[in-house]
């Protein structure tokens, strides 16, 4: 999925706007939390620590990162759309504002009424691994197609990006997998490296060391062209899969409440600092490509998400609760 032309006019917008902005600020008054649904060395932790130093030099007071894992980010999420004390942020991820609300009867909180959208921050590929033993091309669909149901994939969960993205790319291609949850993407690549699933859809900064070192192989990643992530894989396409694009991204979110002083600073000091060299290499070196967006590009690939996810959950009857 990528930012149109619109898009990325409003961001370089905002990206030329923050020093302006940055300058006689009222916001903020004492330290920003900048809250994070995953733990410590989590892709979405990295992003968040990437950011908050250079934030805080800007504001002028600290941005403290604090973990609160729980059910896929959710419960961070729903404690920044609750807050009232207009210094408290969140790093969220796709599934916080796509396809949560549609997997969750109880989810405690609705992006759309509850969430201020404020900047795609990152966003990688997932690359497409299988056993070392299977073909990789063309040949590789065929061959699970043909497996049918005796194939296994892994994914971090029901309702994750992982497992959401595995059934999109079934009903592009005929696959008949059996979805198999595990906790974290190390026990998925565990479970592929003993032959207990056949394949699963993974970041490639946790894929790529077993796929180097011959324990694993790539088919391709989910992304629209090659990655500067990973430049030795292609994408899905050149397997003969069309029509099938899927990212992982992190987003900077606040309060529906938050301040039009609090807005105007963060919208404008985000993507220039998302763009200083230093953080785009802290984030490459995590796994992500960075991104700064303006509020209207996350508004809308919220949307363009949020209808691709809908309708695989929709017609797979996919629920969490």
């Amino acid at each position: 999925m990528t930012i149109n032309k619109r898009d990325l006019l409003l961001t370089l917008a905002a990206a030329a706007a923050w020093p302006a902005l940055a300058q006689g600020a009222a916001w903020p008054t004492r330290p920003v939390r900048l809250l994070v649904g995953f733990p410590p060395g989590s892709t979405p932790d990295s992003s968040a620590r990437a950011i908050a130093e250079p934030l805080a030099r800007l504001w002028g007071q600290p941005v403290v990162v604090e973990n609160k894992p729980g059910a896929g980010g959710n419960i961070a999420t729903q404690q920044v759309a609750t807050a009232t004390d207009d210094h408290t942020l969140g790093v969220v991820i796709n599934g916080n504002l796509t396809s949560a609300p549609l997997l969750f009867s109880k989810l405690g909180y609705s992006p759309a009424k509850d969430l201020t959208l404020l900047s795609l921050l990152t966003t990688s590929p997932l690359a497409l691994v299988t056993n070392a033993d299977k073909p990789i091309g063309e040949a590789f669909f065929a061959a699970a197609r043909e497996g049918g149901d005796k194939w296994n994939y892994g994914s971090v969960g029901i309702g994750s990006v992982g497992h959401l993205g595995m059934e999109l790319l079934a009903a592009k291609t005929g696959l008949k997998a059996v979805h198999v949850p595990f906790q974290g993407n190390p026990q998925v690549i565990t479970a592929m490296l003993a032959g207990q699933v056949q394949m699963a859809l993974i970041p490639p900064g946790l894929a790529m060391p077993q796929v180097r070192a011959g324990k694993l192989k790539a088919i391709g990643i989910t992304g629209g062209g090659r990655s500067t992530l990973v430049t030795e894989l292609p994408p899905l396409r050149d397997a003969g899969v069309t029509g099938f694009e899927l990212e992982v991204w992190t987003a900077l979110v606040g309060p529906a409440t938050l301040s039009k002083a609090a807005l105007a600073r963060i919208a404008g000091s985000v993507s220039g600092v998302v763009r200083e060299a230093e953080t785009r290499q802290r984030l490459f070196n995590a796994g992500w490509q960075a991104v700064g967006s303006a509020p209207e590009a996350l508004a809308s690939r919220v949307r363009a998400e949020t209808e691709q996810l809908g309708a695989i959950i929709k017609a797979r009857g996919i629920k969490v609760e």
